[in-house]
């Protein structure tokens, strides 16, 4: 059974308690054989169980890992808030240098892929915004080229990746885009796009800071752009509307 419409991979559930995923794509291939190199050691320093994937076959790339329990969080609570602030302080303190020498993506690399984004944003969804959000948009583009590259995060932290059980959190999936980059990041949806209750538990277990908010918003704000991009990459005017959408409503 098929049950994740991810980007990169294709995930099924095999037997009730194996998750096996294929690359939709070439390139997606060396992203999966990272995961079975680099998941086995930061499991072992995170609170929540995380995906542990390991090689079934090379030619063609499968990959296989236990079923993490839970479902998709829905309806956070403040409980689920406190843990993932918890979780978030283990992942972001592991130390960047470590993190790299193990096999994940270096700043540098983050630094170019956020330049070739921010060319295509300012080259095909800027010229698509009227002019009074132009100079928003400006603003917002250039504070996520100054952002920092120097923490270990998730990359795509949102409920459907964050899993619970009634009011505890059972796990965290799908690391496919963790890299050295801004721990502001995982905290776009986490205070953005969730209920005050949560959202101020896991600041306050997490030590948001004013500078460390105003960056989250910044992440916040950016997230639809993707979907404008990835509309017109698969050829699909109705992703690429709903992320315009999604621009102008964030940029306010």
């Amino acid at each position: 059974m098929e049950f994740s419409g991810g980007w990169d991979s294709r995930a099924t559930l095999v037997d009730g308690r194996w998750v096996v995923r294929t690359p939709r794509r070439p390139e997606v291939e060396a992203q999966l054989l990272r995961e079975t190199e680099v998941m086995p050691w930061l499991a072992a320093r995170l609170p929540l169980p995380v995906p542990i994937p390991e090689v079934v076959t090379r030619t063609p790339l499968v990959v296989r890992h236990p079923l993490v329990p839970g479902e998709p969080l829905e309806s956070p609570v403040a409980e689920h808030g406190r843990a993932l602030g918890e979780f978030l302080l283990a992942l972001h303190g592991t130390p960047a240098e470590t993190a790299w020498d193990r096999g994940f993506p270096r700043a540098e690399r983050t630094r170019d892929e956020r330049e070739a984004a921010d060319r295509r944003f300012r080259a095909e969804v800027l010229p698509l915004l009227p002019d009074s959000h132009r100079q928003r948009a400006l603003n917002l583009l250039d504070a996520i080229l100054r952002s920092p590259a120097d923490t270990l995060v998730h990359g795509d932290l949102g409920p459907e990746h964050v899993l619970s059980a009634g009011e505890h959190l059972t796990g965290v999936i799908d690391f496919g885009d963790a890299h050295i980059g801004d721990r502001a990041i995982d905290l776009a949806w986490a205070l953005f796009g969730t209920p005050a209750e949560f959202a101020g538990e896991l600041s306050r277990t997490y030590g948001v800071t004013d500078a460390l908010r105003t960056r989250a918003l910044a992440w916040h704000r950016l997230g639809p752009w993707y979907e404008v991009l990835h509309g017109a990459d698969i050829g699909d005017p109705e992703v690429a509307a709903e992320g315009l959408t999604g621009v102008l409503a964030r940029l306010g």
